[in-house]
């Protein structure tokens, strides 16, 4: 796993950079009935192996996606999948 830090547009940051840094983490964040759906920028690279940066994650707390998570390379991937989720929890919480 690398081991460092992006922005939010997925550039790399010094220690430093990042250190001086205190842009807001939240990206998305959604409450469909007891089910929080939260997106947010993580910082550094989570990526285990090979391929792009992941510094995105959308999580779900509660329902029936409880500990759902999901990783993007991108914010416009995460703001998708945030999307998507909040669909599955409204989905599934309707049926």
């Amino acid at each position: 796993m690398s081991l460092y830090y992006y922005d939010r547009q997925g550039n790399p940051l010094t220690l430093m950079e990042w250190a001086s840094s205190a842009a807001d983490k939240r990206v998305a964040y959604t409450k469909v009935d007891d089910t929080t759906i939260s997106t947010v920028w993580l910082e550094f690279n989570h990526q285990y192996g090979d391929g792009p940066p992941l510094i995105f994650e959308t999580m779900v707390f509660g329902g029936p996606f409880n500990e759902e998570q999901i990783r993007y390379s991108t914010e416009a991937e995460a703001v998708a999948g945030h999307d998507q989720m909040v669909a599955l929890v409204r989905e599934a919480q309707a049926s």
